[in-house]
């Protein structure tokens, strides 16, 4: 990623981002520990805010889109977003309470206690595909630790950051929560800010541009990124079932889902039979497409492009397409790229090295589950997991087998909105967690505290070394 060449708009979004990074920073130092009152307060705001302003964001994401159902809005944004605070409000005043910890025999007579300060200024960079539930996801976490925060929306979504900004501004002072927009230089500018904390969601490559700049100060990092996420059938599984389950989690907002089933891997003996029943489960999901409110279209030009160059290019490298358009309508003017399964790929062709990141699953046969296993470990570590088989036995010794960011057994992506479960990447897909306890531990410091009141029980340990007592504790300790 080279540095972009500011443009004059952009020169004035960056000194005004600067001014309100350290406006942020110098309303933190005049309060730097937030009461629970305070923080619940606050994420009661939001949530109000939230659900004053529902219809709004959903018409700004759909025109984002092109076309976005407002049901997945719905669900997948407005829905999980609210359930974050709820959690996250009724949870605050136990999170806060500093946890006593032990002090050992000598170094007493004294206490020790962790307590749970929150970092400062966290800034957030925002994805495209889902533009509120990833900025607001990471938001509740870093208020509810009473810190400040900044949010870098992706360019490619500008009216519902327009929107998000708006709302924001209706419950909150540019030095709590600052929404920022423009393009890629300015994305690259934001990075570069001493932050306490930057979280950032998208790409694995991108990811290693923000990890370099966030590196020059020393910024700790998460990083939600992504990768090709299995779905893998054990011979035993009913291909019904898991059809169903694989196709809601591909179809959903066209598989523009950084957990999204990225391909399946099936037992040879029954490609065939999970080929049909994707196809009859995906065409009752979305009977029509083109004016099908229900399904989304591709986010813009460049990603459509994209994914279409991926699908000539595998045809003609001898992988058979198998496209789910029940009506057999035309899409030339329009971004809808239909569900289509993949047959016969190989390593070679794009899709099955990158992520797709769009409604294209390849299906791989595999002979036995071994084989299936060798394929997923050969592979970068995914953000998630899907695997499909009733046998209890076999989901707990492929649950320790294989390793990923999380893990869904009989069910996809639906991991993602468990608030007491932590989210985030392992390796390529991403470091750090945050969503509920594990978001306020991400964005506060754990400091531990040892106390000692008048006595001085040390007094013995300090020089001139060599005195009896010493030597007495040395055998009583150190045997």
């Amino acid at each position: 990623m080279n540095a972009a060449q500011p443009t004059p708009e952009s020169t004035d979004a960056i000194d005004a981002m600067h001014r309100i990074f350290q406006q942020q920073q110098k309303a933190f130092r005049a309060a730097p520990m937030p009461s629970a009152e305070q923080r619940i307060n606050a994420l009661k705001q939001l949530k109000q805010a939230l659900i004053d302003y529902q219809q709004p964001l959903i018409k700004a994401i759909s025109s984002d889109f092109g076309r976005r159902s407002a049901d997945e809005t719905l669900l997948a944004e407005l829905l999980p977003s609210v359930e974050a605070i709820k959690y996250s409000t009724k949870r605050i005043r136990g999170w806060m309470k500093p946890s006593r910890r032990q002090v050992g025999m000598a170094f007493q007579p004294g206490k020790a206690r962790v307590v749970y300060q929150p970092l400062g200024v966290v800034g957030i960079i925002v994805p495209w595909n889902y533009p509120l539930y990833l900025a607001l996801g990471p938001l509740v976490g870093a208020l509810a630790a009473g810190n400040r925060a900044m949010i870098k929306m992706s360019e490619s979504t500008p009216e519902t950051a327009t929107v998000l900004r708006q709302m924001l501004a209706s419950c909150f002072g540019e030095d709590e929560v600052a929404v920022i927009t423009g393009e890629v230089d300015v994305g690259q500018a934001f990075s570069k800010l001493p932050f306490d904390h930057l979280l950032f969601t998208g790409g694995t490559e991108i990811g290693r541009h923000v990890m370099r700049a966030a590196a020059e100060n020393l910024t700790p990092v998460t990083l939600e990124l992504g990768g090709k996420s299995p779905a893998l059938i054990a011979p035993d599984m009913p291909i019904a079932d898991a059809a169903e389950r694989i196709a809601f989690g591909k179809g959903f907002n066209a598989g523009q889902t950084c957990v999204a089933p990225d391909y399946v891997l099936c037992p040879e003996s029954k490609v065939a039979e999970l080929t049909e029943a994707l196809s009859k489960r995906l065409s009752t999901m979305y009977p029509t497409l083109r004016d099908n409110p229900d399904y989304t279209w591709i986010v813009n030009q460049c990603q459509y492009q994209r994914l279409s160059n991926w699908l000539q290019q595998a045809e003609s490298q001898g992988a058979r397409l198998i496209p789910i358009n029940p009506a057999n309508e035309d899409f030339s003017d329009t971004r809808i790229i239909p569900p289509t399964l993949v047959l016969d790929s190989d390593n070679q062709m794009t899709l099955m090295q990158e992520e797709i990141f769009g409604p294209i699953l390849p299906i791989v046969p595999y002979a036995d589950l071994q084989q299936a296993l060798d394929y997923i470990a050969d592979r970068p570590r995914p953000l998630a997991l899907y695997y499909f088989g009733y046998d209890r036995h076999e989901q707990q010794r492929i649950s320790e087998l294989t390793h990923a960011g999380g893990m869904c057994i009989n069910d996809t992506i639906l991991h993602v909105a468990q608030d007491d479960m932590p989210f985030g990447g392992v390796g390529p897909s991403g470091m750090g967690h945050y969503h509920g306890h594990e978001g306020f531990l991400t964005f506060s410091k754990a400091k531990g505290v040892y106390i000692k009141q008048r006595f001085n029980g040390a007094r013995p340990i300090y020089p001139p070394y060599g005195g009896k007592l010493l030597q007495w504790v040395y055998k009583l300790f150190i045997r």
